[in-house]
């Protein structure tokens, strides 16, 4: 069985740029091996309901602007997985949540970045779960232990999203710039309440965490952690698999839960 993932896509960039995160992901797909499937959770893809993809052949949604011309020449395009999609719906439905299919919906960067990374031949099925961002952590704790069951199939769930968001900050310049006080206060909050099992603390982040709000303006890219910490289990135990920072203000940090 695979454990549940959380990680942190950075920006779309990341695959061009050297920096210990890219290092990270470029070996992490060995660490883990190989999965049957991989869900990913994508802060990328909000919708009112859960909502599963269940195309057949996914296609790469270059859903950004501004880049380097080779950014949108990278293709990443693995099957998908209907089947998985359908029992993740009844999984859903078994829980409470209401839930729905898309069969045309491609993925997005939060999705194919570190997977380019992680299983570069593209040659395992991916599907996509969306998140709720005006539901809040609760819900998506919820949606990651109803998804528990996926990993007793060998799917590999992975939240994918960024220990610390505010892009109104970001200024270009040196991605190896030493995080700003105020992102380390925070991720050290963070991984204090993963690692000792707080989950009371975490799901009322934006009351008890320092800088929660400057962090996280908005919730969906840190949503896809409790999506993660769901499907490892009520009582998984978490391990910090990596952390680093890139332009002062995003903190690339990873954890397993199992």
């Amino acid at each position: 069985m695979f454990p549940s993932i959380f990680l942190s896509h950075g920006a779309p960039t990341l695959p061009l740029v050297d920096s210990p995160a890219r290092d990270f992901l470029s070996g992490l797909g060995q660490q883990l091996g190989r999965p049957r499937a991989i869900l990913v959770a994508s802060a990328h893809w909000e919708t009112h309901v859960p909502t599963l993809s269940s195309t057949a052949r996914n296609t790469t949604i270059h859903d950004f602007y501004g880049f380097p011309r080779a950014l949108y020449e990278m293709r990443y395009e693995p099957p998908g997985a209907p089947e998985i999609a359908e029992k993740a719906t009844d999984l859903l439905c078994a829980a409470g949540l209401a839930s729905a299919l898309n069969d045309t919906r491609g993925l997005d960067h939060g999705a194919w970045v570190p997977l380019i990374l992680m299983y570069p031949d593209a040659s395992i099925p991916v599907l996509q779960v969306s998140v709720q961002s005006h539901l809040g952590p609760a819900h998506h704790l919820q949606l990651g232990r109803a998804l528990a069951p996926l990993r007793d199939e060998g799917v590999l769930i992975l939240g994918s999203g960024s220990f610390t968001h505010n892009l109104s900050r970001f200024r270009g310049g040196d991605a190896a710039a030493p995080a700003a006080p105020d992102v380390v206060a925070f991720a050290d909050w963070f991984d204090n309440a993963i690692t000792e099992q707080r989950t009371s603390d975490l799901l009322t982040y934006r009351q008890r965490a320092p800088y929660a709000a400057e962090q996280h303006p908005t919730e969906e890219h840190l949503l896809p952690l409790f999506v993660a910490m769901g499907a490892g289990g009520a009582n998984a135990v978490a391990t910090r698999l990596h952390a680093s920072a890139m332009y002062s203000i995003l903190r690339m940090d990873a954890y397993s839960f199992q």
